[in-house]
C-alpha cells in the first residue's frame, strides 16, 4: 500500500508539455504517450489540416492539430501533443501563443503548453516554416493525447500517432486534411449552442418572407371582415348618409 500510495504520489501528468525521450522509449513524438497506455488507440483521430500538397523553400505554413474522439472529458486537463519534424522549424500559430511552445527551446520539437492542455476542443494552431530549397521531403511525427482529467496516466487515457510525409516543389496554395484513426471524426459538442443571425444566410430570409406573408394574409382577412361587417351591413348606423339614400332608392319591393 505505501509502494502504490507513493507512485500514485510521483506519477503526474505532463499538462506542461513533453518532447525528447522522457519515458526511455525514444523521442515520444515518433514512441507515443506510452506512459499513459502501452499502445495506440484508434479512437483517437489524430487530424492535421491546412497542409499543402508541396512546400517551397522558407515558406510559412499555418497549421491546425486537432485531437477528436479518445478519453471522455473530466477535469481541468484534456489532452495534449507532442510533435517533430526533420526539416524546417516550428513555432505557436495566431491566437496560439500560450497553448503551445518549442520543447526546451528545439525550433523543430513542438508541445502544448499548461494552458493548452486545458483546451476544450483539444486544438492547437501552429506554423510549420519550411527549410531551404533542395532538402528535399520533410517528415512529420505526431503523438496526440487525450486524456481524463485525472492528473495520472493510465489505461484510462488514449492516444495515438500520426506521420506524415511531405515532398518539396511547387505550392498551388491548395491544402488537405490529414489524419489517422478510426475516421470517427464527429467534434465535440459546441459550448454555445446558438446561430449568429449574421451567418443564417438564405435560411434567415426565407423565415422572415415567411411570416410576413403569414401576417400578410391574417391583415388581408382582418380588412375583409371589417369591410363586409361595416360597407354593406344595412343596420350599421355609422355608414355614410350617400351609402343610406341609395339603400333607400335602390331597395325592392319585398325589403319594405
Amino acid at each position: 500500500m505505501i509502494v502504490a500510495l507513493f507512485l500514485a504520489t510521483t506519477t503526474q501528468a505532463y499538462h506542461t508539455g513533453i518532447g525528447g525521450d522522457e519515458d526511455s522509449k525514444g523521442n515520444v513524438a515518433l514512441a507515443g504517450c506510452t506512459c499513459h497506455a502501452e499502445e495506440p488507440d484508434n479512437s483517437v483521430t489524430v487530424v492535421l489540416d491546412l497542409v499543402p500538397y508541396h512546400y517551397e523553400s522558407g515558406k510559412s505554413y499555418p497549421l491546425t492539430l486537432q485531437l477528436i474522439g479518445g478519453a471522455d472529458i473530466g477535469g481541468e486537463q484534456t489532452g495534449g501533443f507532442s510533435m517533430s519534424v526533420s526539416g524546417g522549424t516550428l513555432d505557436s500559430g495566431i491566437g496560439s501563443e500560450s497553448d503551445v511552445q518549442n520543447w526546451e527551446d528545439e525550433l523543430d520539437s513542438l508541445t502544448h503548453t499548461n494552458s493548452g492542455s486545458k483546451t476544450e476542443d483539444r486544438r492547437w494552431n501552429l506554423v510549420w516554416t519550411a527549410p531551404d530549397s533542395g532538402t528535399g521531403p520533410v517528415q512529420f511525427w505526431i503523438a496526440g493525447n487525450t486524456v481524463n482529467g485525472d492528473a495520472i496516466p493510465s489505461e484510462l487515457d488514449r492516444w495515438n500517432r500520426l506521420t506524415l510525409t511531405l515532398d518539396e516543389g511547387e505550392d498551388n496554395e491548395k491544402t488537405r486534411t490529414v489524419f489517422s484513426g478510426n475516421g470517427d471524426i464527429v467534434p465535440p459538442a459546441p459550448t454555445e449552442t446558438h446561430v449568429d443571425l449574421h451567418h443564417m444566410g438564405a435560411a434567415l430570409r426565407a423565415h422572415w418572407l415567411g411570416l410576413l406573408g403569414f401576417f400578410a394574409v391574417i391583415i388581408v382577412i382582418v380588412f375583409c371582415g371589417f369591410f363586409l361587417r361595416y360597407g354593406f351591413s344595412a343596420n350599421y348606423t355609422g355608414r355614410s348618409n350617400l351609402l343610406k339614400l341609395r339603400m333607400k332608392h335602390e331597395r325592392r319591393g319585398d325589403q319594405i
